[in-house]
Protein backbone atom coordinates (compact mmCIF):
# COMPACT_ATOMS: atom_id res chain seq x y z
CA UNK A 1 0.00 0.00 0.00
CA UNK A 2 1.28 3.16 -0.82
CA UNK A 3 2.06 5.77 2.16
CA UNK A 4 -0.76 8.39 3.31
CA UNK A 5 1.09 12.34 2.95
CA UNK A 6 3.25 13.24 5.86
CA UNK A 7 0.23 16.09 6.32
CA UNK A 8 -1.85 12.74 7.54
CA UNK A 9 0.30 11.95 10.14
CA UNK A 10 0.65 15.87 11.56
CA UNK A 11 -2.96 16.49 11.53
CA UNK A 12 -3.70 12.44 13.32
CA UNK A 13 -4.94 14.07 17.22
CA UNK A 14 -6.73 16.69 15.89
CA UNK A 15 -8.41 14.62 13.32
CA UNK A 16 -9.31 12.14 16.46
CA UNK A 17 -10.86 14.37 18.34
CA UNK A 18 -13.47 15.63 15.39
CA UNK A 19 -13.79 11.79 14.86
CA UNK A 20 -15.49 11.40 18.32
CA UNK A 21 -17.04 14.24 18.30
CA UNK A 22 -18.78 13.44 15.20
CA UNK A 23 -19.80 10.17 16.04
CA UNK A 24 -21.29 10.92 19.81
CA UNK A 25 -23.69 13.67 17.83
CA UNK A 26 -25.42 10.97 16.08
CA UNK A 27 -26.44 8.73 18.91
CA UNK A 28 -30.00 9.65 19.60
CA UNK A 29 -30.12 7.94 23.26
CA UNK A 30 -27.72 10.49 24.09
CA UNK A 31 -28.46 14.13 24.99
CA UNK A 32 -25.36 15.64 23.18
CA UNK A 33 -24.07 18.93 24.39
CA UNK A 34 -21.07 18.06 22.47
CA UNK A 35 -22.34 19.04 18.77
CA UNK A 36 -22.35 22.86 17.83
CA UNK A 37 -26.00 21.90 15.60
CA UNK A 38 -28.38 24.86 15.22
CA UNK A 39 -31.87 24.02 16.77
CA UNK A 40 -34.06 22.06 14.67
CA UNK A 41 -36.64 25.03 15.12
CA UNK A 42 -34.04 27.17 13.94
CA UNK A 43 -34.21 25.95 10.41
CA UNK A 44 -36.44 27.99 8.24
CA UNK A 45 -38.48 24.53 6.49
CA UNK A 46 -41.06 26.54 5.55
CA UNK A 47 -39.47 29.40 4.02
CA UNK A 48 -37.14 27.81 2.14
CA UNK A 49 -39.78 25.35 0.72
CA UNK A 50 -41.60 28.40 -0.65
CA UNK A 51 -38.88 30.13 -2.00
CA UNK A 52 -37.84 26.88 -3.46
CA UNK A 53 -40.98 26.46 -5.37
CA UNK A 54 -41.34 29.44 -6.75
CA UNK A 55 -37.54 30.05 -7.96
CA UNK A 56 -37.41 26.56 -9.38
CA UNK A 57 -39.07 26.83 -12.86
CA UNK A 58 -37.47 27.66 -16.12
CA UNK A 59 -39.19 31.37 -16.48
CA UNK A 60 -37.81 32.27 -13.15
CA UNK A 61 -34.16 31.28 -11.69
CA UNK A 62 -34.30 27.63 -12.39
CA UNK A 63 -31.97 27.65 -15.03
CA UNK A 64 -29.28 29.93 -12.98
CA UNK A 65 -29.70 27.79 -10.00
CA UNK A 66 -28.57 24.44 -11.85
CA UNK A 67 -25.66 25.90 -13.98
CA UNK A 68 -22.17 26.58 -13.48
CA UNK A 69 -22.00 29.83 -11.33
CA UNK A 70 -19.61 32.98 -10.86
CA UNK A 71 -16.41 31.89 -8.98
CA UNK A 72 -17.31 34.69 -6.20
CA UNK A 73 -20.74 34.09 -6.01
CA UNK A 74 -24.07 35.45 -6.93
CA UNK A 75 -24.22 39.37 -6.98
CA UNK A 76 -27.28 39.01 -5.02
CA UNK A 77 -26.19 37.01 -2.25
CA UNK A 78 -22.97 39.14 -2.32
CA UNK A 79 -24.95 42.74 -2.08
CA UNK A 80 -27.18 41.14 0.56
CA UNK A 81 -23.69 40.09 2.66
CA UNK A 82 -22.23 43.60 2.50
CA UNK A 83 -25.71 45.22 3.14
CA UNK A 84 -27.69 43.65 6.12
CA UNK A 85 -24.32 41.67 7.53
CA UNK A 86 -21.63 43.44 7.48
CA UNK A 87 -22.26 47.13 7.20
CA UNK A 88 -24.65 47.19 10.30
CA UNK A 89 -21.39 45.81 11.94
CA UNK A 90 -19.65 48.60 10.88
CA UNK A 91 -17.74 47.17 8.35
CA UNK A 92 -16.81 48.57 5.04
CA UNK A 93 -16.36 46.30 2.07
CA UNK A 94 -17.13 46.10 -1.87
CA UNK A 95 -19.63 43.60 -3.61
CA UNK A 96 -16.12 42.97 -5.64
CA UNK A 97 -13.87 41.86 -2.18
CA UNK A 98 -16.91 39.54 -0.74
CA UNK A 99 -16.25 35.42 -2.01
CA UNK A 100 -19.21 33.27 -1.42
CA UNK A 101 -17.63 29.82 0.13
CA UNK A 102 -18.45 25.87 0.90
CA UNK A 103 -19.49 26.82 4.54
CA UNK A 104 -17.11 28.38 7.05
CA UNK A 105 -14.24 25.80 6.61
CA UNK A 106 -13.56 26.88 3.46
CA UNK A 107 -11.98 30.26 4.40
CA UNK A 108 -10.18 29.07 6.91
CA UNK A 109 -8.51 26.05 4.12
CA UNK A 110 -8.35 28.55 1.21
CA UNK A 111 -6.59 31.26 3.46
CA UNK A 112 -3.89 28.33 4.44
CA UNK A 113 -3.73 27.95 0.38
CA UNK A 114 -2.43 31.22 -0.01
CA UNK A 115 -0.34 31.93 2.71
CA UNK A 116 1.31 28.75 5.34
CA UNK A 117 4.41 26.85 3.83
CA UNK A 118 5.33 23.07 6.04
CA UNK A 119 6.81 24.86 9.43
CA UNK A 120 5.10 28.13 9.47
CA UNK A 121 3.47 29.14 12.69
CA UNK A 122 0.19 29.78 13.41
CA UNK A 123 -0.98 32.05 16.62
CA UNK A 124 -4.04 30.70 18.39
CA UNK A 125 -6.54 31.19 21.00
CA UNK A 126 -6.11 28.88 23.99
CA UNK A 127 -7.98 27.33 23.82
CA UNK A 128 -9.10 27.25 20.12
CA UNK A 129 -11.67 25.64 17.86
CA UNK A 130 -10.59 22.15 17.19
CA UNK A 131 -11.63 21.99 13.32
CA UNK A 132 -9.36 25.27 12.85
CA UNK A 133 -6.24 22.82 14.19
CA UNK A 134 -6.72 20.06 12.19
CA UNK A 135 -6.68 22.33 8.57
CA UNK A 136 -3.63 24.24 10.16
CA UNK A 137 -2.18 20.79 10.60
CA UNK A 138 -3.01 19.30 7.38
CA UNK A 139 -0.56 22.45 5.71
CA UNK A 140 1.84 21.21 8.35
CA UNK A 141 1.70 24.82 10.28
CA UNK A 142 2.96 24.53 14.03
CA UNK A 143 0.19 25.75 16.21
CA UNK A 144 1.23 28.04 19.28
CA UNK A 145 -1.36 29.03 21.63
CA UNK A 146 -2.00 32.50 23.37
CA UNK A 147 -3.07 32.93 26.92
CA UNK A 148 -6.74 34.04 26.85
CA UNK A 149 -9.02 35.48 29.91
CA UNK A 150 -12.73 36.82 30.54
CA UNK A 151 -11.96 39.68 27.80
CA UNK A 152 -10.53 37.04 25.02
CA UNK A 153 -7.09 36.95 23.48
CA UNK A 154 -4.78 38.60 25.64
CA UNK A 155 -2.72 41.45 23.32
CA UNK A 156 0.51 41.39 25.51
CA UNK A 157 0.83 38.15 25.24
CA UNK A 158 0.14 37.89 21.74
CA UNK A 159 3.06 40.46 21.07
CA UNK A 160 5.61 38.32 23.23
CA UNK A 161 4.59 35.60 20.90
CA UNK A 162 4.77 37.57 17.84
CA UNK A 163 8.40 38.77 18.55
CA UNK A 164 9.55 35.28 19.11
CA UNK A 165 7.71 32.67 16.90
CA UNK A 166 8.00 34.89 13.78
CA UNK A 167 3.71 33.58 12.98
CA UNK A 168 2.85 33.68 9.19
CA UNK A 169 -0.73 34.16 10.85
CA UNK A 170 -2.92 34.52 13.70
CA UNK A 171 -5.90 33.33 14.33
CA UNK A 172 -9.21 34.55 16.53
CA UNK A 173 -12.46 34.03 16.95
CA UNK A 174 -13.88 37.21 18.16
CA UNK A 175 -17.53 37.06 19.25
CA UNK A 176 -18.97 33.99 21.87
CA UNK A 177 -15.73 32.15 21.15
CA UNK A 178 -15.22 28.34 20.26
CA UNK A 179 -15.32 26.70 22.51
CA UNK A 180 -15.84 29.04 25.51
CA UNK A 181 -18.49 31.74 24.62
CA UNK A 182 -16.17 34.10 25.76
CA UNK A 183 -16.00 37.62 23.39
CA UNK A 184 -13.32 39.72 22.63
CA UNK A 185 -13.26 43.10 24.18
CA UNK A 186 -13.02 46.25 21.98
CA UNK A 187 -10.21 47.92 22.69
CA UNK A 188 -8.44 44.54 22.30
CA UNK A 189 -10.33 44.16 18.84
CA UNK A 190 -8.33 47.03 17.83
CA UNK A 191 -4.90 46.48 19.63
CA UNK A 192 -4.84 42.94 17.55
CA UNK A 193 -5.95 44.79 14.13
CA UNK A 194 -2.68 46.96 14.87
CA UNK A 195 -0.74 44.49 15.78
CA UNK A 196 -1.57 42.20 12.19
CA UNK A 197 -0.62 45.91 10.26
CA UNK A 198 2.60 46.21 12.22
CA UNK A 199 4.37 42.98 12.12
CA UNK A 200 2.83 42.23 8.49
CA UNK A 201 0.66 39.49 9.76
CA UNK A 202 -2.52 37.74 8.63
CA UNK A 203 -5.20 37.95 11.38
CA UNK A 204 -7.80 35.55 9.92
CA UNK A 205 -10.80 36.86 12.12
CA UNK A 206 -13.22 33.73 12.09
CA UNK A 207 -16.81 35.08 13.43
CA UNK A 208 -19.42 32.46 12.44
CA UNK A 209 -21.23 33.13 16.04
CA UNK A 210 -21.21 36.94 15.73
CA UNK A 211 -24.89 37.55 14.40
CA UNK A 212 -26.68 35.48 17.17
CA UNK A 213 -26.33 37.79 19.95
CA UNK A 214 -29.06 37.82 22.31
CA UNK A 215 -27.66 39.79 24.76
CA UNK A 216 -25.30 42.80 25.73
CA UNK A 217 -23.67 45.68 23.04
CA UNK A 218 -22.86 44.79 19.39
CA UNK A 219 -18.97 45.19 18.79
CA UNK A 220 -16.80 46.13 15.98
CA UNK A 221 -15.35 43.26 13.94
CA UNK A 222 -11.60 43.48 14.15
CA UNK A 223 -11.79 44.11 10.28
CA UNK A 224 -13.48 47.27 10.96
CA UNK A 225 -10.13 48.75 12.80
CA UNK A 226 -7.83 46.97 9.81
CA UNK A 227 -6.58 49.88 7.86
CA UNK A 228 -3.74 47.99 5.73
CA UNK A 229 -5.56 44.79 4.67
CA UNK A 230 -4.17 42.34 6.66
CA UNK A 231 -7.12 41.20 8.08
CA UNK A 232 -8.99 38.57 6.52
CA UNK A 233 -12.39 38.17 7.59
CA UNK A 234 -14.53 34.84 7.31
CA UNK A 235 -17.92 33.71 8.40
CA UNK A 236 -20.72 31.49 7.90
CA UNK A 237 -24.89 31.11 7.07
CA UNK A 238 -24.42 27.79 9.12
CA UNK A 239 -26.06 29.37 12.61
CA UNK A 240 -28.15 31.93 10.52
CA UNK A 241 -29.73 30.19 7.74
CA UNK A 242 -28.89 26.62 7.18
CA UNK A 243 -25.39 24.49 8.40
CA UNK A 244 -26.96 21.74 5.50
CA UNK A 245 -26.72 24.63 2.92
CA UNK A 246 -22.82 24.56 3.10
CA UNK A 247 -22.79 28.73 2.55
CA UNK A 248 -20.41 30.67 3.93
CA UNK A 249 -18.19 33.84 2.69
CA UNK A 250 -14.83 35.64 3.57
CA UNK A 251 -13.84 39.66 3.24
CA UNK A 252 -10.73 40.45 1.69
CA UNK A 253 -8.55 43.12 0.48
CA UNK A 254 -8.04 43.16 -3.44
CA UNK A 255 -4.64 41.72 -3.81
CA UNK A 256 -6.14 38.93 -1.56
CA UNK A 257 -9.43 38.12 -3.06
CA UNK A 258 -7.49 37.55 -6.19
CA UNK A 259 -5.46 35.19 -4.88
CA UNK A 260 -8.40 33.78 -3.36
CA UNK A 261 -10.27 33.47 -6.52
CA UNK A 262 -7.23 31.27 -7.98
CA UNK A 263 -7.53 28.82 -5.05
CA UNK A 264 -11.30 28.46 -5.22
CA UNK A 265 -11.33 27.88 -8.88
CA UNK A 266 -8.06 25.29 -8.00
CA UNK A 267 -10.48 23.87 -5.06
CA UNK A 268 -14.03 23.49 -6.12
CA UNK A 269 -14.59 26.14 -9.64
CA UNK A 270 -17.44 27.74 -7.38
CA UNK A 271 -19.97 27.08 -4.46
CA UNK A 272 -23.55 25.85 -5.19
CA UNK A 273 -25.36 28.21 -7.58
CA UNK A 274 -28.69 26.25 -5.98
CA UNK A 275 -28.27 27.00 -2.61
CA UNK A 276 -26.97 30.37 -3.21
CA UNK A 277 -30.38 31.35 -5.08
CA UNK A 278 -32.14 30.45 -2.16
CA UNK A 279 -30.26 32.15 -0.12
CA UNK A 280 -30.29 34.70 -1.84
CA UNK A 281 -33.88 35.45 -1.99
CA UNK A 282 -34.13 34.59 1.21
CA UNK A 283 -32.71 37.80 2.01
CA UNK A 284 -33.98 39.84 -0.66
CA UNK A 285 -37.41 38.78 0.78
CA UNK A 286 -37.24 40.28 3.81
CA UNK A 287 -37.16 36.92 5.67
CA UNK A 288 -33.93 37.40 7.40
CA UNK A 289 -34.91 40.58 10.34
CA UNK A 290 -37.88 38.04 11.82
CA UNK A 291 -35.73 35.06 11.68
CA UNK A 292 -32.84 36.02 13.52
CA UNK A 293 -34.62 37.38 16.19
CA UNK A 294 -36.79 33.99 16.02
CA UNK A 295 -33.64 32.08 17.07
CA UNK A 296 -31.71 34.60 19.09
CA UNK A 297 -34.80 34.20 21.65
CA UNK A 298 -34.80 30.63 20.93
CA UNK A 299 -30.99 30.49 22.16
CA UNK A 300 -31.85 33.31 24.78
CA UNK A 301 -34.15 30.96 26.45
CA UNK A 302 -32.04 27.94 26.18
CA UNK A 303 -28.64 29.46 27.54
CA UNK A 304 -30.80 30.56 30.29
CA UNK A 305 -31.61 27.29 31.41
CA UNK A 306 -28.10 25.74 31.11
CA UNK A 307 -26.57 28.13 33.23
CA UNK A 308 -29.51 28.43 35.97
CA UNK A 309 -28.95 24.41 36.15
CA UNK A 310 -25.23 24.36 35.79
CA UNK A 311 -25.52 26.66 39.05
CA UNK A 312 -27.76 24.26 40.17
CA UNK A 313 -26.49 20.72 39.80
CA UNK A 314 -23.11 21.40 39.12
CA UNK A 315 -20.49 21.23 42.02
CA UNK A 316 -20.75 24.63 43.64
CA UNK A 317 -16.81 25.25 43.01
CA UNK A 318 -17.44 25.32 39.39
CA UNK A 319 -16.80 27.99 36.86
CA UNK A 320 -18.27 28.59 34.41
CA UNK A 321 -18.87 31.64 31.21
CA UNK A 322 -22.01 33.30 30.82
CA UNK A 323 -22.15 33.69 26.35
CA UNK A 324 -23.99 36.89 25.47
CA UNK A 325 -24.72 34.65 22.35
CA UNK A 326 -23.40 31.48 20.24
CA UNK A 327 -24.13 28.10 21.23
CA UNK A 328 -21.92 27.10 23.80
CA UNK A 329 -20.78 27.77 27.27
CA UNK A 330 -17.73 26.28 29.13
CA UNK A 331 -17.31 24.78 32.59
CA UNK A 332 -14.04 24.61 34.51
CA UNK A 333 -14.20 21.70 37.23
CA UNK A 334 -13.07 21.86 40.64
CA UNK A 335 -11.59 18.46 42.46
CA UNK A 336 -9.43 16.84 39.80
CA UNK A 337 -12.19 15.75 37.53
CA UNK A 338 -10.76 14.79 34.11
CA UNK A 339 -13.57 15.39 31.50
CA UNK A 340 -11.75 13.45 29.04
CA UNK A 341 -12.16 9.91 30.97
CA UNK A 342 -15.13 10.70 32.45
CA UNK A 343 -16.92 11.44 29.14
CA UNK A 344 -16.77 7.92 28.79
CA UNK A 345 -18.90 6.85 31.69
CA UNK A 346 -21.28 9.54 31.06
CA UNK A 347 -21.72 8.43 27.61
CA UNK A 348 -22.18 5.22 28.18
CA UNK A 349 -23.23 4.75 31.49
CA UNK A 350 -27.35 3.84 31.10
CA UNK A 351 -28.14 5.70 33.91
CA UNK A 352 -26.38 9.18 32.84
CA UNK A 353 -26.70 8.97 28.73
CA UNK A 354 -24.88 12.35 28.58
CA UNK A 355 -22.03 13.62 25.94
CA UNK A 356 -20.21 16.89 25.76
CA UNK A 357 -16.94 17.92 24.48
CA UNK A 358 -13.41 17.07 26.68
CA UNK A 359 -11.58 20.68 27.05
CA UNK A 360 -8.26 19.06 26.33
CA UNK A 361 -8.87 18.43 22.53
CA UNK A 362 -8.97 22.58 22.40
CA UNK A 363 -5.83 23.47 23.69
CA UNK A 364 -3.13 23.15 20.97
CA UNK A 365 -0.68 23.11 23.67
CA UNK A 366 -1.37 19.39 24.85
CA UNK A 367 0.38 18.18 27.64
CA UNK A 368 -3.35 18.24 29.39
CA UNK A 369 -4.14 21.26 29.66
CA UNK A 370 -8.06 22.04 30.23
CA UNK A 371 -8.38 18.51 31.17
CA UNK A 372 -10.66 19.63 34.14
CA UNK A 373 -12.94 21.51 31.33
CA UNK A 374 -15.62 20.85 29.01
CA UNK A 375 -17.40 22.59 26.28
CA UNK A 376 -21.51 22.62 26.49
CA UNK A 377 -23.30 23.39 23.59
CA UNK A 378 -27.05 24.39 24.41
CA UNK A 379 -28.34 25.37 20.83
CA UNK A 380 -29.62 21.96 19.62
CA UNK A 381 -31.03 20.71 23.11
CA UNK A 382 -34.71 21.70 24.44
CA UNK A 383 -34.92 23.36 27.79
CA UNK A 384 -36.42 20.17 29.49
CA UNK A 385 -33.74 17.83 27.81
CA UNK A 386 -30.78 20.62 28.81
CA UNK A 387 -32.76 20.03 32.81
CA UNK A 388 -32.68 16.57 32.53
CA UNK A 389 -28.97 16.04 31.00
CA UNK A 390 -27.12 19.08 33.46
CA UNK A 391 -28.73 17.49 36.70
CA UNK A 392 -27.85 13.66 35.44
CA UNK A 393 -24.15 15.24 34.61
CA UNK A 394 -23.98 17.57 37.90
CA UNK A 395 -24.79 14.07 39.91
CA UNK A 396 -22.17 12.37 38.20
CA UNK A 397 -19.40 15.32 38.89
CA UNK A 398 -20.75 15.27 42.45
CA UNK A 399 -20.10 11.47 42.67
CA UNK A 400 -16.33 11.83 41.51
CA UNK A 401 -15.42 14.60 43.97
Amino acid sequence: MAKFAQRMKTMEKSALAIRNLFGAMNDPEIISFGGGAPAKEALPIDIIREITNEVMRTDKRGVEALQYGNVMGLMDLREAILHELLAPKGVKGKVDNILITNGGLEPINLTCQLYVDPGDVILVESPTFVQAVEIFEMFQAKCIAVDMDDNGMVPEDLEAKILKYKPKMIYVIPTFQNPTGRTLSLDRRQKIAELGSNYDIIILEDDPYRDIRYSGKDLLPIKAFDKTGHTIMANSFSKIFSPGSRLGYVLANDEVTAKLFDAKTATNSHTSTLVQVICAEFFKRGYYPAHLKKICDLYRERRDTMIECIDEFFPKETKRIFPDGGLFTWAELPGGINTTELLIESSTNPEVKVSYVAGESFFAEGGGKGNNCMRISFGGVTPDRIRIGIEKLGNLLSSKL
